[in-house]
């Protein structure tokens, strides 16, 4: 046993540098991590030293620019074209937002009538004879008038019934959009107040008001009001009856670019 020739083993280890703490594989995460901030932040300081024009311009060209649409052509030629037109694009945005962008008028009056009346009759089928639309000189008349037991505003009050709501609302939702200028008018009967402190001038003008309120609360824009007045029972739209409740009544009259002149209050009947 003493003869035999002793096995040497030999155990190699392999030794791995930068484990641990002392390593150095995160310092290369961090480094990545410090470039990206570096660059992000870089952007920024680029982005604030653009032009807020120049911003805009760039953002709408990566907002409606689609390389799909521009495949096998180059965009750097177009780059004035498509900044002009992404320009625009945000230019329109910008007026929309702050409600200055003007929507284009209604060319014909009778086209409004028609759209306006069809609006009623789906929404108002059940008190549509008290809506009466006729087309002027140049514009529209809308006239609201009270019947028996559907009043527009409680009694000998500028105060408008859930009825005149309904109907504001309507009328307000179809005009809303249009820029044409608009115009509120209040009527009475003949029935005369016993005080004398408040009559049926007051009381016409206040609904006129308080109709104008209603318009404005659905939609309409202040700027297009140009005239609101009150006219008592001077103009009767039931001449041979004065004191029928249809003269109570407010007339919303919608001007057209192509009108000529503004009429005066209505004591006719339209035609519907």
């Amino acid at each position: 046993m003493s003869d035999q020739k002793q096995k040497i083993i030999i155990k190699r280890v392999k030794k791995i540098s930068g484990e641990g703490g002392h390593g150095g594989s995160w310092k290369v995460a961090y480094a990545d991590f410090v470039t990206a901030m570096m660059a992000f932040f870089l952007l920024l300081w680029l982005i604030t030293m653009t032009a807020p024009e120049k911003r805009a311009q760039l953002s709408m060209y990566f907002k409606f620019f689609s390389i799909f649409q521009a495949s096998g052509t180059s965009f750097m030629g177009q780059s004035s074209e498509l900044f002009s037109q992404a320009g625009e694009a945000q230019k329109s945005i910008m007026q929309e937002k702050r409600g200055t962008v003007q929507p284009k008028p209604e060319s014909k009056p009778e086209t409004f009538k028609e759209s306006l009346k069809k609006a009623i009759e789906d929404k108002l089928g059940d008190i549509k004879d008290q809506i009466m639309v006729d087309v002027f000189e140049g514009g529209v008349r809308i006239q609201l008038v009270d019947q028996d037991g559907k009043p527009m505003f409680d009694l000998g009050s500028p105060r408008p019934t859930q009825l005149a709501n309904r109907i504001m609302q309507v009328i307000g939702d179809q005009i809303k959009d249009l820029p044409n200028p608009v115009s509120v008018e209040g009527h009475t009967d003949s029935l005369a107040y016993k005080s004398s402190s408040y009559s049926n001038w007051e009381l016409s003008t206040e609904r006129a008001l308080s109709a104008r309120k209603q318009l404005e609360g659905f939609g309409l824009n202040p700027n297009r009001l140009t005239r609101v007045a009150g006219y008592a029972d001077t103009v009767p739209f039931i001449k041979e009856n004065t004191q029928d409740p249809r003269n109570r009544r407010i007339s919303i009259i919608l001007l057209f670019p192509d009108a000529q002149k503004q009429p005066g209050p209505s004591s006719t009947p339209p035609k519907l």
